[in-house]
């Protein structure tokens, strides 16, 4: 997002309070941000809020002192995107049919710029089909129109209409903005740990925190592909825009997996699947006792390997992971060779600043013939992409 430059248009519905915080997460990544307002917006949020946090003055008249005389024209122009949060049914209707009556519903008119409309209002409004059809005309012009959330609305009412989230529109963006290379490919990616139930109580696991299959997910829907992530437990919320499916143990995985894998271009697996289980789980919790016990493991479906073999019938772009402690190169390798990979990332997760539970990474990428391509330190969202690249150039 840096160097972008972002205008977001604010109306009069309560949900006005929620733009502080988006106006923060893009400043925060770099954007330079302008904040148009209604006159009816700031009886609920202060324009100094929003010049506070954006660096920027805010505009709400168009004949007031605080703007130049032709900025309802150059704004829209110059700008990447206009983001209408909230956009409430009295703001979308003056869309739909060219109204102009002050300055931000001008600056929308003469708009050049990407549009993204973020309805917020009562769910009875929203439903109402006058506001549908000014909706379906916004996006006939090609103006992209967010699906509002369902829940629980100021009017102390249940259904939908709630303003999306700050995260989930600040990643709508981020797509708008994006390349859509991977446009019309799907992909499925793997993440996090798997968990081998001892007890009722107690599990075998590993120390993976899934955060490099997220940024994956999260980089290759930014990119336009249509993301499948099959996740291990992790204390993430599922990226924004993707199929999400939970699982825990190495056995649901695989099942997850394989019901997901039909139709993929590239799966992508990074999860750090146990590679043993408890031959047996007690359905009991196991009561301390002696000093020491026996734990019998058997080992698990090693699912990377039968994806490398179904590549046979079915191809696909394969990418593993390899975390390793020793030999990072020569095992890498191997694991590449033996399980049929286009591709494997490998890391040294004895690193403080690449291992497990880490924002950032230093990766190896290993190809199909021998080439090795290493990384300086980036953070996992930037390896992410990287890997992304370097798959573009197999398909």
């Amino acid at each position: 997002m840096k160097g972008k430059n972002i205008i977001i248009g604010i109306t009069g519905g309560i949900a006005a309070y929620k733009a502080a915080e988006r106006v923060r997460l893009f400043v925060k990544d770099g954007a330079n941000v302008r904040v148009g307002m209604t006159e009816n917006a700031i009886r609920f949020v202060a324009p100094l809020t929003f010049e506070a946090l954006s660096g920027n003055r805010v505009i709400r008249d168009m004949f007031g002192s605080e703007g130049a005389s032709m900025e309802h024209i150059t704004w829209g122009q110059e700008s990447d995107l206009v983001i209408i949060a909230p956009a409430t049914a009295n703001f979308i209707a003056k869309m739909a049919h060219g109204i102009a009556d002050d300055f931000l519903s001008t600056m929308v008119l003469a708009a050049t710029a990407r549009m993204l409309v973020c309805p917020s209002m009562n769910s009875r409004m929203y439903e109402n089909p006058a506001v549908k059809d000014n909706l379906r005309i916004l996006e006939q012009r090609g103006m992209n129109v967010m699906e509002p959330g369902e829940g629980e609305l100021a009017c102390h009412t249940e259904g939908p209409g709630r303003l999306p989230e700050p995260e989930d529109i600040f990643e709508q963006t981020r797509i708008l903005l994006s390349p859509q290379d991977f446009s019309g490919l799907r992909i499925l990616v793997t993440a996090g740990p798997t968990v081998e139930p001892i007890d009722p109580v107690r599990y075998i696991s590993n120390r993976s925190t899934g955060k490099m299959g997220y940024a994956l997910a999260r980089a290759a829907r930014r990119r336009g592909a249509l993301v499948t992530l099959v996740s291990g437990p992790t204390t993430l919320l599922p990226p924004y825009g993707v199929i999400f499916r939970g699982i825990r143990t190495a056995e649901e995985m695989r099942q997850t997996v394989f019901d997901n894998r039909q139709g993929c271009d590239i799966v992508i697996k990074a999860a750090a699947v146990s590679d043993y289980r408890p031959k047996e789980s007690a359905h009991k919790k196991i009561k301390k006792g002696p000093a020491s016990i026996l734990l019998d493991l058997v080992k698990n479906p090693d699912i990377l390997a039968l994806l490398g073999d179904m590549k046979k019938k079915s191809p696909c772009i394969l990418v593993g992971f390899a975390a390793e402690t020793e030999d990072l190169l020569d095992n890498a390798t191997e694991k590449l060779r033996a399980k049929n990979l286009d591709m494997v990332v490998a890391n040294d997760v004895s690193r403080d600043d690449a291992g497990f539970g880490a924002d950032t990474n230093i990766v190896k990428l290993i190809y199909e013939d021998g080439r090795v391509e290493e990384s300086p330190l980036m953070t996992k969202d930037e390896v992410a992409d990287l890997i992304l690249d370097r798959i573009k150039t197999l398909l």
